[in-house]
């Protein structure tokens, strides 16, 4: 059953850092470095449904999002999220050689429990924008979040990828995730609409 949501509260995270990597509330400041890495040449070219995010479509976001959290939808089944963008600290942190970003992806942290979260969609769902690939900062990011998920009671959650992402496939796997099985997305579904008609499952204890 999805979580009573009169009854969910968010709580403080505090800082979530590893070395340069940051993961940040959305906020309007940063918008210019989030367009900034969509429209990087790499995302345009191997990620281009990112590559057309609007800024109207960024604002929205943080207008349903204040500070990355939505509240969930009991009528649509949606449960209460965090969201975060994944920035990268420069300087006597941050990396020797950084990619031309500051944003490197964001990752979502969804509480609660639904059919839709365990099946299709997971607990966690992260993207790295192409240029900022190859560092782990996925792996790192879901890592940062794992206390967030036992603060809100979570001992096992489900994470989901599709089957030909062997990226998000490693990521899951040393997080310690156990595959269950492969699932089909329902037609009419936001993921099959954009062409993710299958999800492999992974169960991970937090």
């Amino acid at each position: 059953m999805p979580l009573l949501l009169r009854r969910f509260q968010f709580v403080d995270h505090g800082s979530l850092v590893d070395r340069e990597l940051e993961l940040v509330q959305p906020q309007k400041r940063w918008i210019d470095d989030l367009l900034a890495s969509c429209r990087d040449s790499m995302t345009v070219t191997h990620m281009p449904r990112e590559a057309r995010l609007s800024r109207d479509e960024i604002q929205q976001f943080l207008a349903e999002s204040p500070l990355g959290r939505y509240s969930g939808d009991d009528a649509l089944g949606r449960v209460p999220a965090y969201h975060f963008w994944m920035m990268l600290r420069h300087g006597a942190a941050g990396p020797t050689s950084p990619p031309p970003l500051r944003i490197a992806g964001g990752l979502s942290v969804r509480i609660g429990h639904s059919p839709a979260v365990e099946l299709y969609y997971g607990h966690l769902g992260y993207h790295v924008f192409p240029a900022a690939r190859g560092r782990q900062y996925a792996l790192r990011a879901c890592g940062l979040v794992m206390p967030l998920l036992k603060a809100h009671g979570l001992r096992t959650i489900w994470v989901t990828c599709d089957p030909q992402n062997m990226a998000s496939r490693r990521t899951i796997e040393r997080l310690g995730g156990q595959y269950v099985e492969t699932v089909e997305v329902p037609m009419g579904d936001p993921l099959y609409l954009r062409g993710e008609t299958h999800k492999q499952r992974y169960r991970i204890e937090v």
